[in-house]
């Protein structure tokens, strides 16, 4: 007797930011009936973006979470079957492949596209995790409006930390930015936005020792790399902005991937190292990571995952 757990599908799409959604679109359309679990954070990272100004079509720009919005509803309108749950085991030893779904479900696909993104890196100090939630936060967007009026720190020289720090800078008195390197790796154009806002201050080559506070953020200690002096900061919030790694570690013992964790694909593809599972979006994306291609290298997975099914004997 089946057991009613267990359901088996042809595709099976785990994450959701763009990569997931619009694998889902062009699989649905592909007449694939996929099955896309949302995973931790539906939507993904761009649910705590705040204006996505360079996504093609959005000529006035669009906020993060809306964008993700309308990527579900499409995909559902082309009638991709939508859930939520959380991936945490699979066994991709054989046909058909098998993921649980929190713990419980058994999901069997034949093909499964993995699209988990990416998440916030953090410090590792001790005071960074007791204080979190008491004034310190990996995301600005989310967190920024507890500080409005306040002083606030923020630590990380990328484009996103470059982002996180102009979007306190609007709500917040100063924003005291440290950047680890005598240089930022942002682009050009936000980095000259963060030079010429008037209320954040630029510390180079400066690592973040210490958050201060017993119930919440009172302060951060921080030490300059060059000439070892350490001063104290008066701040309300910390946020930490230092980059992403792959939510990858379920598949480790699986796919071929990366010294960081980011799963390896075949060059201009979608395809892993095992027939039948592809990767797309950040969690495979170590060098772009921006939504457009994203996006477009799920429409790769979905277009892969549906040439693999085409072409493969039939085993049903």
């Amino acid at each position: 007797m089946e057991n009613k757990s267990t359901e088996r599908v042809h595709n099976l799409i785990i994450g959701s930011g763009p990569a997931g959604y619009s694998a889902a679109i062009y699989a649905a359309r592909a007449n694939l009936k996929p099955l896309l679990y949302q995973g931790i954070q539906p939507g993904g990272q761009l649910t705590i973006t705040t204006e996505v100004e360079n996504y093609p079509g959005y000529p006035n720009g669009v906020q993060g979470p809306e964008m993700m919005v309308e990527f579900e509803k499409q995909a559902v309108r082309m009638g991709a079957d939508i859930r939520f749950g959380l991936a945490t085991k699979v066994d991709f030893s054989g046909q058909p492949f098998k993921v649980w779904i929190d713990d419980e479900k058994l999901i069997e696909a034949d093909t499964v596209i993995i699209a988990t993104g990416a998440s916030a890196k953090w410090l590792g100090l001790e005071s960074e995790q007791r204080l979190n939630g008491y004034g310190v936060s990996a995301c600005a967007v989310c967190d920024g409006f507890f500080f409005k009026g306040k002083e606030v720190a923020l630590t990380g020289g990328g484009d996103t930390a470059a982002e996180e720090a102009l979007y306190l800078s609007k709500l917040c008195t100063t924003v005291h930015m440290f950047v680890r390197r005598d240089s930022m790796r942002a682009s050009q154009v936000m980095q000259q936005r963060v030079k010429e806002a008037p209320n954040i201050n630029l510390y180079w080559n400066t690592q973040v020792m210490e958050v201060i506070g017993d119930t919440h953020v009172e302060a951060v200690r921080v030490r300059n790399k060059i000439s070892s002096t350490e001063q104290t900061i008066p701040v309300k919030g910390f946020f930490v902005a230092i980059g992403h790694e792959p939510n990858s570690a379920i598949f480790k013992d699986w796919l071929n991937m990366d010294e960081t964790g980011y799963i390896q694909t075949v060059p201009g593809t979608s395809r892993t190292n095992i027939e039948g599972i592809f990767a797309a979006g950040d969690v495979q994306d170590r060098v772009y990571r921006q939504a457009v291609t994203a996006a477009g290298s799920g429409c790769m997975a979905a277009l892969d995952a549906e040439r693999y099914l085409a072409l493969r004997p039939k085993i049903d």
